[in-house]
């Protein structure tokens, strides 16, 4: 399935991310349920996510069938709280999804250890290719989905997405349900549907994966310059500036830091009318979404994620990002505060 370009790909990619396996589909929503199904997850199942994420995770979960249960995020990083993930569990619990939100890892070992035998860590690693957290990268030693689509540190050039994992036998079904479920011509041994990463894709990434670990060093340095040039606006208490949760090194996705007090929204306004291109990733948690009301969950029951929806928003980074353009952005934020 997808040729010689699609095979190299996944091999380097593997060994970029320390993993044994790696399978190309079509996009970072497919790999999560792909992940997913190949955990056992299926309908009448339930699935712990983070309140505070990217709509397309819960997407993923009920895809397959499975009812998303949400839990809240550490008011400091941001990433899923394990405390709360477990407090969710239930009998009927299949599966839980920590996101490596905005290019770091969630606490994958505290659920690991605490976690009962039956339910099954499936990572959300759209956000943090080249990401570790105590030596430990995504999927090694289970399974993680990850996005390549153009905005991500490793962009195709259109949608693209991989399942990465050390368990041959959960690669090999993920090939198979991406696959129409074929494991060889005109044999279909499981359902399945099709989810082939393209092979123009796979050129694309195989060329941008060889600048990758040098761009995720320069946006490393690049948050550090944000870090010490808003100083001044922490110290005031008008900037929350992120925080990097113990052992993780940081891929920087995104640079995200929360406004307290505030009018966020009439901030990132100014900020986009100087010229500067601040976003907010994400403004409304997927408990408040339309999409997902059906769940039950009402305005409170998820505190930090809703107040980070009021707060936060997103500065510019980008590997070649020069400390006078991140100076400009820092001057222009001051400005929208005042």
């Amino acid at each position: 399935m997808g040729g010689e370009e699609v095979a190299a790909f996944e091999q380097e990619y593997a060994a970029f991310g320390g993993v044994a396996h790696c399978v190309g589909v079509a996009n970072g929503t497919d790999a999560l349920e792909l992940a997913l199904r190949a955990s056992g997850v299926g309908a009448g199942d339930e699935v712990v996510l983070p309140a505070n994420t990217f709509i397309a995770t819960a997407g993923a979960v009920a895809r397959t069938g499975a009812r998303p249960v949400l839990a809240d995020c550490d008011p400091g990083t941001l990433l899923l709280d394990p405390e709360a993930a477990l407090a969710a569990v239930t009998g009927a619990t299949r599966a839980v999804v920590p996101v490596h939100l905005y290019g770091q890892c969630a606490d994958v070992a505290a659920l690991a250890e605490a976690l009962p035998g039956t339910v099954r860590i499936v990572e959300d690693a759209a956000q943090s290719q080249g990401a570790s957290r105590d030596g430990r990268t995504p999927g090694s030693g289970g399974i993680a989905a990850t996005s390549f689509y153009p905005g991500k540190n490793l962009g195709a050039y259109g949608d693209a997405g991989a399942v990465v994992t050390d368990d041959a036998e959960a690669a090999a079904l993920v090939r198979a349900i991406a696959n129409h479920g074929g494991v060889a011509k005109y044999r279909h041994d499981v359902p399945g549907f099709n989810s082939r990463l393209d092979g123009l894709q796979a050129v694309v990434l195989r060329s941008k994966l060889r600048r990758l670990a040098a761009g995720d060093e320069a946006r490393r340095a690049a948050a550090a310059r944000y870090d010490e040039q808003l100083a001044p606006l922490a110290d005031a208490g008008r900037v929350v500036r992120p925080v990097t949760a113990g052992g993780n090194v940081h891929v920087w996705h995104l640079y995200v830091v929360r406004v307290p007090g505030a009018d966020r929204d009439a901030v990132v306004g100014k900020l986009n009318a100087s010229g500067i291109g601040a976003g907010v990733h994400y403004p409304t948690p997927v408990h408040l979404t339309p999409a997902y009301r059906h769940l039950g969950y009402e305005r409170g029951d998820f505190p930090h994620a809703e107040r980070a929806a009021d707060e936060i928003l997103s500065l510019p980074l980008f590997p070649q990002i020069t400390h006078d353009q991140q100076r400009r952005v820092v001057d222009a934020l001051v400005n929208a505060l005042d």
